[in-house]
């Protein structure tokens, strides 16, 4: 199975917090057979200590070091909100991207999306995609792979 699906990404979703926000993200992952439905309270346990917010409109929670028995496979869902939802004081998420990985594969998958989504402009094309496969596509595989030669 691979680490994003068409089932784990939710275009055009609204939010009224982030925590509703991180619930629709754990949701997907929960739905997919990534996580199990308590991995969902790790991700709002993270946020209540640590903001997952990393720029460009981009959130990424994921759980606690205690969720990992909790993780069946490494997973990640996205949850585009295009009107935006309120996560730190100053800092509005239009992506929220979902994170469930295990020891190994954590660092890899969090180098490839901030890599990926560093750029404001690509951010933004994802925020603003009409098609889940693009949003899969550009988040499955490294940056250097997408830029021209």
């Amino acid at each position: 199975m691979s680490i994003i699906s068409p089932e784990t990404v939710l275009l055009n979703a609204q939010a009224a917090s982030k925590e509703e926000a991180i619930e629709l993200a754990g949701r997907l992952l929960v739905e997919a057979g990534y996580v199990a439905p308590p991995y969902v309270k790790g991700m709002l346990a993270r946020e209540q200590t640590m903001s997952t917010y990393i720029g460009n409109g981009v959130a990424i929670p994921h759980g606690q070091f205690d969720d990992k028995a909790s993780i069946k496979q490494t997973g990640i869902s996205v949850v585009q909100v295009p009107a935006g939802v309120v996560w730190d004081e100053d800092e509005t998420a239009y992506l929220i991207i979902g994170i469930a990985a295990t020891a190994d594969e954590h660092v890899g998958i969090l180098t490839n999306l901030a890599e990926v989504l560093e750029e404001p402009e690509e951010a933004q094309r994802l925020v603003e995609a009409n098609d889940p496969h693009l949003i899969i596509e550009r988040l499955s595989r490294p940056h250097a792979e997408s830029e021209p030669a």
